[in-house]
């Protein structure tokens, strides 16, 4: 900001005082730290609330929420000031002489180092595990960045390859999201300070996406050589982010119920083969044919909210089997998702399976105009072959800098230095430089044609179906009627409440429709691994 600077000249004009650099990484530590208060404040007072039954002590309670709202846009508006672009401020360490305990307050504390969140092989798997912290004295202040480390032990027996475990201590203690039954959250103020428009879809639907470009995914199996099928890997990787975040200002998907499912397919060229045309019966989607890649996706978990998906091409025998589990955190004036969770591509033929992580999502400017980046390193790794890649998607710096930048390097086994080295933008153009010195383009995701989804029809479709499910809520946001749109919302999130008492008073458990759960992770029933395999035999 522009006054900024001006300001402090007037001080230091006044008062003789000129405010360092220290002075001024302080205060923002505070107003960042107190802010977490405030929304930990806030919850509390709605609970408060709700719990009351005497009408004088409620409306004390309501005045003392309303200030803390009040203080909160103090805060933010602080922080609005003091950083326009809205990056993650991240202080230079501080003497503790300087910040006391005493004087400070403490947000939650996460671990640290890598090796800390997950003891590991030699060959660790980066995976988003919650916001690495800086510490200054006794304060933790988030960092966008964040990352772990995991096994990448995939097997290549008839079920499913193994997914690393993920402990339940490396993920952000609080959970702003949506799914929660406290409705004041994360997404609740998203919506209602800044009033984002949805992209109208279910984020099962958003989860599709990853194969907008499916011939990218099946080129993969088409590959001869293990080097070249790992670089197409990280190819179709690299371009699978740009389709589902279309425009530069943030939308909002609908947060999925528990036992939703979203059914999709993509059809490629036609081939010579004529039994390509047929359709697979006993596939995820019956009435897709062989030389189609057919999706689906399912709402497995409600605490924590966790999505399962599933894709596959028969004709050219490759499957993608994925679960992700999004934490949602405020970082002060974003809104920060992890996706925590994993993967797996699977090249029947030569029987190699790419355990990758995914990116978390930041949601930038939630009180002016939003706008999404990602950040992170991932990991793409193969066990048979010994190829793997490591990606970093860059966030935007504190001072300058580019707008979604990645940059990525792919390894042959057993090497240090890479092959490969690429760099770009994800939803850009992205360069590759070989290690024979030649530079070339590597992916053009503007240039490259997005492949439409076929949906079945509404009335074909079952009633839990996300586009089914949604419909209400679908057509009043179009037609631009709020009120209909969020009263639509509510009943859908009162039936899911109602469901959940009923089977807490019966004790009873919720039964997944297409996924099961696998250790610490979640795999389609009927994957075309297992499908063959039972035909073999």
């Amino acid at each position: 900001d522009a006054s900024l600077p001006e300001t402090y000249c007037s001080i230091s004009k006044e008062t003789g005082f000129v405010p360092s650099v220290q002075d001024f990484d302080k205060k923002l530590a505070e107003a960042d730290a107190y802010l977490q208060i405030l929304i930990d404040q806030l919850k509390l007072f709605d609970e408060k609330i709700k719990d009351c039954k005497e009408d004088e002590s409620r409306c004390i309670y309501n005045v003392l929420s309303c200030e803390s709202c009040v203080l909160y846009h103090v805060c933010c508006s602080l922080q609005s000031t003091i950083n326009p672009v809205d990056g993650v401020f991240q202080p230079a360490p501080l003497n503790t002489s300087v910040v006391s305990a005493s004087a400070m307050p403490t947000q939650t504390t996460l671990p640290t180092d890598g090796a800390q969140v997950c003891k590991t092989e030699q060959r660790p798997s980066s995976l988003p595990m919650g916001p690495v912290v800086t510490v200054m004295g006794s304060l933790q202040t988030p960092t966008p960045n964040s990352t772990g480390s995991g096994p990448s032990a995939p097997s290549s027996s008839v079920t499913s390859p193994s997914h690393m475990n993920i402990p339940p201590h490396s993920v952000p203690d609080f959970s702003y999201s949506s799914s929660e039954d406290e409705f004041y959250d994360a997404d609740e103020f998203y919506h209602s300070s800044t009033s984002p428009k949805h992209c109208i879809e279910s984020l099962l639907e958003m989860y599709a996406d990853f194969f907008a470009h499916p011939d990218l995914f099946v080129s993969i199996a088409e590959q001869q050589d293990p080097r070249d099928r790992m670089v197409q890997v990280v190819k179709w990787y690299l371009s699978a982010f740009h389709a589902g975040r279309k425009g530069s200002v943030a939308k909002k998907p609908y947060n999925p119920i528990l036992g939703e499912v979203f059914f999709c397919h993509w059809d490629l060229p036609e081939t010579e083969d004529p039994a390509s045309s047929e359709s697979v019966s006993d596939g995820p989607l019956p009435w897709s044919s062989k030389n189609s890649v057919s999706f689906v996706a399912e709402q497995v978990s409600h605490h924590p909210p966790i999505s399962a998906f599933y894709a596959e091409c028969f004709s050219k025998k490759i499957q993608f089997n994925a679960h992700i589990w999004t934490k949602s955190k405020f970082l002060g004036m974003s809104i920060g998702v992890h996706n925590i969770g994993q993967g797996c591509v699977s090249c029947l033929e030569y029987d190699e399976h790419y355990i990758l992580t995914f990116p978390n999502g930041y949601g930038r400017s939630i009180l002016t105009v939003p706008w999404v980046e990602l950040g992170g390193e991932c990991n793409i790794s193969c066990s048979k072959s010994g190829y793997s890649a490591n990606i970093v998607f860059h966030t935007k710096p504190f001072y300058g800098g580019k707008k979604h930048r990645i940059t990525a390097e792919i390894f042959a086994p057993n090497d240090k230095k890479s092959f490969c080295s690429i760099e770009g933008e994800w939803n850009g153009v992205m360069y590759a430089k070989w290690a024979t010195g030649e530079n070339a383009l590597f992916i053009d995701t503007k240039k490259i044609g997005i492949v439409k989804k076929k949906v079945r029809k509404l009335e074909d479709q079952l009633e839990y179906e996300s586009r089914s499910l949604w419909k209400d809520v679908t057509t009043n946001l179009k037609l631009k009627d709020i009120d209909a749109a969020t009263e639509a919302k509510h009943r859908l999130e009162e039936i899911q409440r109602a469901e959940a008492r009923e089977r807490k008073e019966k004790e009873m458990q919720w039964e997944t429709r297409l996924f099961h759960e696998d250790g610490e992770c979640w795999v389609y029933d009927k994957p075309l691994l297992k499908r063959l395999a039972s035909q073999r035999h």
